[in-house]
Parts: C-alpha cells; sequence; structure tokens
C-alpha cells in the first residue's frame, strides 16, 4: 500500500537512513556490509517512491529491503556459508513500525572512533548518518567521488579491525567520544559555510546537514552544554548567509552585509538556545563562541557591535580552546576596542607562530589593520598577498578588489 510523495524525498531519506541502519547493525552485526546494504535500499526508495508513491511505513520498507539485500550479499559470498545456514533459512522480518530507539548518538559515536583519521569521519559521517551517497557527498566536499568512495572504504575497514561494537554508549564512552563528534559536526559546517576551496563560497547542502545533524543529537542530549552552544553557533551563523554574498557570488563583509536580509527567526532561536545554556552548563569553547555570533547577530548596524563583549569572550575562548584562529579573531577585536596600532603589534608576536606563519589570513587581518592606520599602499600589499594564497575564489576576488586602488 503506498500514498502520494508529499514532500522531498530525499529530505526523508536521510532522516530515516540512521534509524534503518542501526536497526540492521543491531540484528546483524558488520557494520560495512550493513551499510552497503542499506545505501542500495535507499538508492532503491529514491528511484521507486517519486512514481510509486510513499509506502505506508516507508521505515520498514527501507528495512525489508535492505535485510534482503543483505541476505542476497551472504548467499553469494562462499565464505559466509556457515552464517547462511543460520541466517539465510529466515525470511526477512516483515515491515516494522518506527524503531522505538534512536540510533543517531549511536552511529555518530561510531563513526567518529579515535581510530579513524578526520577526513575519515567526516566521510563516513555523511554517508552513514547524513544518508548522503558517494556522489553527494564528493560534491558537497569538492574533492573526486573516488576520494570519497575511499575514505569511506579504508574507515569501515578501519572499525571492523578494531572490533568496535555498535550500541549504546556508556556515559564514560559518551563523555570521551562526543567531543570528537562535535568536532566533526564542526568541521562539516565550517566547510559548507566557507568552502576551502572552489568557485562557491559555500555549500548549502553541508550546513543543512550539519544542522539536521546536531539536532538530532541535542535531542538526545538536551543538557550537553556543548550540544547545545554548537546547535546555536550553526544557527546563528548561517542565519547571515543570504546576505554574504553578491548576486555575482562576491563575498560581502560582515560589516558592510544588509541585517535585514539575516534570517531572524534563526537568530531568535540560537539566542534562546544560548542563553538558557550559558545560564546552566558549565562555559565550553562552542557556547562561548555561540556567545560572540549572538552579540554581533543581536546588532541592528555594525556599528553597534559590543566589542568589548566580543573581546571578553574571545579571551575566555583563548584560554578554554587556544588556536591559531582564536589568535587572529581575537586581534582584530582589540583592534576594534583598542585601536589598529595596538592590534599590529600583537599580529607580529603572533606571526612567529608556526600555524600561522604564511597564512593567508594573517595578511588579511594585517591588510585591514594598515587601511584603518591610514598606510592605505601597504594594506594592499597585504591584500595581493592574501589573494595569491586562498584557494576560494570568493574570497580571492574579495581581497583582490580591495588591493585595488580606488579610481
Amino acid at each position: 500500500m503506498t500514498r502520494p510523495v508529499t514532500g522531498p524525498v530525499e529530505e526523508l531519506l536521510r532522516e530515516l537512513a540512521p534509524r534503518v541502519l542501526g536497526v540492521l547493525v543491531r540484528r546483524h552485526g558488520a557494520f560495512d556490509t550493513c551499510e552497503d546494504a542499506v545505501q542500495e535500499a535507499l538508492l532503491a526508495a529514491a528511484t521507486t517512491w517519486p512514481t510509486g508513491g510513499l509506502p505506508t511505513n516507508p521505515t520498514g520498507w527501507l528495512i525489508t529491503t535492505a535485510s534482503r539485500r543483505l541476505i542476497e550479499t551472504w548467499r553469494s559470498e562462499s565464505a559466509r556459508r556457515r552464517r547462511e545456514a543460520s541466517d539465510v533459512r529466515r525470511e526477512p522480518p516483515p515491515a516494522d513500525p518506527a524503531p522505538a530507539t534512536d540510533d543517531t548518538l549511536a552511529l555518530l559515536v561510531l563513526c567518529c572512533h579515535p581510530a579513524l583519521t578526520p577526513p575519515s569521519q567526516v566521510a563516513l559521517t555523511l554517508r552513514a548518518v547524513g544518508g548522503l551517497s558517494t556522489a553527494e557527498s564528493a560534491r558537497a566536499l569538492l574533492i573526486p567521488e573516488a576520494t570519497v568512495a575511499q575514505r569511506i572504504s579504508r574507515a569501515k575497514a578501519r572499525i571492523k579491525a578494531t572490533g568496535a561494537q555498535f550500541r549504546e554508549p556508556t556515559p564514560t564512552e559518551r563523555a570521551a567520544r562526543i567531543p570528537s563528534v562535535l568536532h566533526v559536526l564542526y568541521l562539516i559546517f565550517n566547510e559548507g559555510y566557507t568552502a576551502s576551496s572552489g568557485s562557491e563560497l559555500y555549500r548549502v547542502e553541508l550546513t543543512a546537514e550539519a544542522i539536521r545533524l546536531t539536532r538530532a543529537l541535542h535531542a538526545r542530549l538536551p543538557s550537553d552544554g556543548e550540544v547545545a552552544g554548537l546547535l546555536a553557533l550553526m544557527l546563528l551563523t548561517d542565519a547571515r548567509r543570504p546576505a554574504r554574498t553578491r548576486p555575482d557570488g562576491a563575498l560581502i563583509p560582515l560589516a558592510e552585509q544588509d541585517r535585514g536580509l539575516w534570517h531572524t527567526a534563526a537568530i531568535t532561536e540560537g539566542v534562546d538556545l544560548i542563553t538558557a545554556t550559558l545560564a546552566t552548563a558549565a562555559p565550553g569553547p562552542y557556547q562561548v563562541q555561540a556567545g560572540i555570533a549572538a552579540v554581533h547577530d543581536e546588532a541592528t548596524r555594525a556599528e553597534d557591535t559590543d566589542w568589548r563583549q566580543i573581546l571578553g569572550l574571545y579571551e575566555l575562548l583563548a584560554c578554554l580552546a587556544p588556536g591559531p584562529m582564536v589568535t587572529l579573531n581575537r586581534i582584530v577585536a582589540v583592534g576594534m576596542v583598542r585601536g589598529p596600532a595596538v592590534a599590529l603589534e600583537q599580529l607580529d608576536a603572533a606571526e612567529t607562530n608556526p600555524a600561522l606563519a604564511g597564512h593567508y589570513r594573517v595578511d588579511a587581518v594585517r591588510a585591514h589593520l594598515l587601511d584603518e592606520t591610514g598606510q592605505h599602499d601597504a594594506a594592499r600589499e597585504h591584500y595581493r598577498r592574501a589573494a595569491r594564497h586562498t584557494l576560494s575564489l570568493p574570497e580571492q576576488r574579495y581581497l583582490v578588489t580591495r588591493a585595488t586602488p580606488p579610481c
């Protein structure tokens, strides 16, 4: 029995993917084989549902289809004959109601296994938890499809070799793994919001997927301050997306954006979320970053921004999670509060850090500060240097424009 398709099939499939995979892995083990079977079931659904209509129980349809594919795989592998004798004689399970348990957290924890590299964690998370195909992941990450396939294959092999099991993590395991899970979601969002290379400034499918997965995680862990902080940070940051580019794709810096184009509903949700979280949870890096984003978003005009509060938050962030980009962003805030001359002195000291030496953003920040002191010729030279070293074409075009003398 079917019913008409009333919404995008892709969105429904991405929502159901982790639930279906969780059911199969819990029943049969063998994460790698189950994941392949689920991908084939998703492909079959994407092909048949738009024309044939949604089944009455979409989740059960996917579970049944994936289970049949799993049994076919076992039947075709001579090395699995013993397993075949016990498993294949059984008919595929009937279409189940929606599983009572939500396996999103367990899948995220498994995909962010510490034995995997961050690129492999990202690729596997997009595939197994996000429901993106290999081709979709490749387009989103701007890398060849073969590279994504290789990362996923190696990740599944590594998980199998480590003997990792799919199950709800214990409180101790969860506490140890959640930072990795959040980091992967943060990487996915950042790559979508400001693509590290290519002709587009952002990849909406990545930011949307990161927000969706973080929402799911927040639903499972509503009292975790850092999960809430990351979701708030994503909402508050993504709210500015409509104002970040001109019609030709050129980058518009924050200070010059038309704030009337920002998504007010996302800002309201993000501010409410981080306000409630900071009142009840111990502060963490994502909460502090969300606080900074909230201060920016609540300013009606760029000149109304409370830079002293932002600088104070960056001071706290530098203690909680020091890093090169935190250092640079803090220096920008110093320039706004204490003046560009002081900020330039701090930038000279920061550039001795090997992680920042030669980074294009150092030149971009230096150019901005030099402009503020009236050293326009020197500023243009640093804008040109920054433009030569970025792989993002929208950023490059913006920097070249800033380096061009006025007519």
